[in-house]
């Protein structure tokens, strides 16, 4: 029997067949099998590479729609090089019969499945009047955040800070935005979003407008903080308990109680309490990727 040779896409094909529309539904879709137990997904690998002080993830898993792995690299020493501190390849696979069916660029779409997940979160979660958008970093996921919770919300006042000033201002002219400090950027905002490279808390809690919501996406190792204990102690959601009950510091050091999954809420399973102050801390997962994953293969597989 005789199989196809896999498609080889690099990151700017993989651009031109990924669309942040059609990525949040998908990524709800995701959310929802996996919470639902649809999907074999071990918790992330990780190899730490030191020196530098970088990490190599593996992430496979089983979707009810693919089979698929991805390897991403993350070198936060890599910002000083003026390179990306996170890169990816995903591999798809028939479930049918492990023939492979694409080998393509995951940097994009780490970056972009990431923002579609909040999304999601904060078309749930966050007030329908939602005016005020924060954001707390700006690097490649701060961008690709604005991008998508635009989409779903509709807000008046853009609000950026970064521990670089100079990168804090450029970004704010980029995409419409004010930079201040990140007491001030977040004190009365109705969505924030933390997307940094720290390893110490950079939101407190005391800042928090109640009734607001975080998307909180840095801080992927289990000794690393990007929120303080009461910013924590609100309504706790999360990609995946058992990923974030080993990767978060956000969750393991504060003690936090983990309220829910995302999908068990966006299928109705448990009350979204959108009314209080909610965080969603996402780690992002393997079932996120081949979702993401197989919307670029289908687009490309039909343009050839």
């Amino acid at each position: 029997m005789k199989t196809n040779p896999p498609l080889f896409l690099s990151e700017e094909q993989v651009r031109q067949h990924l669309q942040m529309a059609d990525l949040i539904p998908a990524m709800e879709e995701a959310l929802i099998d996996f919470s639902a137990g649809k999907v074999t997904q071990p918790v992330r690998s990780v190899i730490k590479i030191d020196p530098p002080g970088g990490f190599l993830g593996l992430m496979p898993a089983l979707t009810p729609d693919g089979l698929g792995l991805k390897a991403v690299t993350f070198y936060p020493s890599n910002a000083d090089r003026g390179i990306p501190t996170h890169m990816a390849t995903i591999f798809l696979v028939d479930p049918e019969t492990g023939a492979p069916l694409a080998v393509m660029d995951g940097r994009l779409i780490t970056e972009m499945r990431t923002a579609a997940a909040s999304a999601a979160a904060t078309k749930l979660l966050a007030a329908r009047g939602a005016k005020v958008l924060t954001i707390l970093g700006s690097g490649v996921q701060a961008r690709s955040h604005v991008e998508a919770l635009r989409l779903v919300r509709k807000f008046e006042e853009t609000r950026v800070w970064s521990p670089t000033k100079e990168h804090a201002e450029r970004f704010a002219r980029e995409i419409g935005a004010k930079a201040m400090s990140a007491e001030d950027a977040v004190r009365g905002a109705d969505v924030i979003v933390t997307a940094t490279n720290s390893k110490v808390p950079i939101l407190h809690g005391a800042w928090l407008k109640s009734g607001c919501h975080v998307n909180a996406v840095g801080a992927c190792r289990p000794a690393w903080r990007e929120l303080d204990d009461e910013a924590m102690s609100n309504v706790v959601f999360v990609d995946s308990r058992e990923g974030a009950m080993k990767e978060s510091g956000d969750v393991i050091l504060s003690g936090t109680k983990i309220y829910a999954e995302l999908g068990e809420a966006l299928v109705g399973k448990v009350p979204s309490r959108s009314s209080e102050t909610t965080i969603f801390k996402s780690l992002g997962m393997a079932v996120e990727d081949i979702a993401a994953a197989l919307l670029v293969y289908r687009s490309a597989g039909a343009d050839k």
